[in-house]
């Protein structure tokens, strides 16, 4: 798969559009109520990403996950990236859906409550 030229990535960023572009990848920063959530969410993440035979680097940092797209191969960024990016969308709308995943940089209960962050968090 080619390499895709800075106007083919400014076109396909709209895409996913919670993801940004950093250097030769795409980028996104996923937040959970908490560590064990998180851990669910890399699992699915490593399921999909098994699949399309495509992985990303992940950070995991307690309840944030970040993970990061690049095709290693092509030197930068193809359309794979952005198609795996919208599966990893995909998968993070199913746990906001059952309300594991935070929203505005609020922590949601179990319950889907919201409720502000403790210092430590």
């Amino acid at each position: 798969m080619p390499r895709l030229t800075a106007t083919q990535i400014k076109a396909a960023l709209p895409s996913v559009p919670n993801w940004r572009r950093k250097g030769r990848n795409i980028v996104r920063t996923f937040e959970f109520k908490d560590f064990v959530v998180a851990m669910k969410f890399v699992n699915a993440v490593a399921v999909a990403a098994e699949k399309a035979w495509h992985h990303p680097d992940i950070d995991v940092r307690w309840n944030k996950v970040l993970l990061a797209l690049s095709t290693h191969s092509e030197g930068g960024l193809t359309a794979k990236d952005f198609d795996l990016a919208g599966r990893f969308d995909v998968i993070a709308a199913r746990f906001k859906a059952a309300g594991r995943i935070s929203v505005s940089g609020k922590i949601e209960a179990k319950a889907g409550v919201a409720r502000e962050p403790r210092n430590d968090e």
